[in-house]
């Protein structure tokens, strides 16, 4: 993934209780993400939220216009594709333990699944890191952060930098736009963000729609059922929290110069 490339990454409120300066339907690249509050939904008590409508506070997240599941699962699919032969042999076993087919990783049972079995390759790896940095650190090695970068006078006046890393719900990653040496744009676009974000401006649902598509229910009333998929993806949706008066005006509006 090019994380500067404006074609691969791009966030979209077609569905989402934001406005774009361009109309929700543009598509921006978190460089150029706006995040113009603009509740339009229905006020409290009430039974539904309309999906052909914004429904949400998260925006939607697109991988070259897809829409993407991260987390456990997509790692563990990756690397049993990719042959990684430790991740392989735990699934093939789980999967004749479990006596379901290879399609069955694509489900609340997989995303569980997953989650275990990539914590079996990483305590087994962790011996190795470990032994690595104590080598290390034995050799000389102390560094734990470049001091050439770390004086702010060093830093150039306009810049434009991404990071990128796996969080254990899956891909994280910010998008920094510095102008006349301050903040000029900062964007994160976090893990449930991909997977429990709304539908797109061509009506593709997020992860957590599509995993629930044709779920039966044993209890209309009480959806256990829905609960435990949702569950599967390891929510964390604190970003996409506002705190609001009762008229829904943003009670703090903090600037940092």
């Amino acid at each position: 993934m090019n994380l500067d490339d404006p074609e691969q990454v791009q966030e979209y409120v077609s569905h989402s209780w934001y406005n774009y300066s361009g109309g929700k339907d543009k598509g921006l690249h978190p460089y150029d993400g706006e995040t113009e509050f603009n509740y339009d939904g229905p006020q409290p008590p009430y039974q539904h939220l309309d999906v052909d409508k914004s429904y949400s506070w998260l925006k939607s997240p697109r991988w070259r216009g897809h829409a993407m599941e991260v987390g456990p699962l997509a790692r563990a699919l990756m690397l049993y594709a990719s042959g990684h032969e430790q991740m392989k042999q735990l699934v093939d076993m789980t999967l004749k333990t479990l006596d379901v087919p290879v399609q069955a990783l694509f489900s609340t049972l997989g995303r569980t699944a997953a989650r275990t079995l990539e914590t079996k390759v990483f305590a087994d790896a962790m011996k190795g890191w470990l032994d690595q940095l104590v080598a290390n650190i034995k050799a000389g090695d102390l560094r734990t952060f470049n001091e050439e970068l770390w004086d702010p006078s060093t830093w150039p006046r306009e810049a434009k930098g991404a990071g990128y890393t796996e969080a254990p719900r899956g891909g994280l990653s910010h998008w920094v736009v510095i102008k006349d040496g301050k903040i000029d744009n900062y964007q994160a676009v976090v893990p449930s963000t991909w997977n429990a974000g709304p539908r797109d401006a061509k009506g593709q649902p997020g992860p957590y729609e599509a995993a629930l598509v044709g779920h039966k229910l044993h209890d209309p009333k009480q959806p256990i059922e829905i609960l435990r998929t949702i569950h599967s993806f390891d929510p964390c949706i604190a970003c996409a929290v506002h705190v609001t008066d009762p008229d829904g005006e943003e009670l703090v509006n903090v600037k940092v110069l």
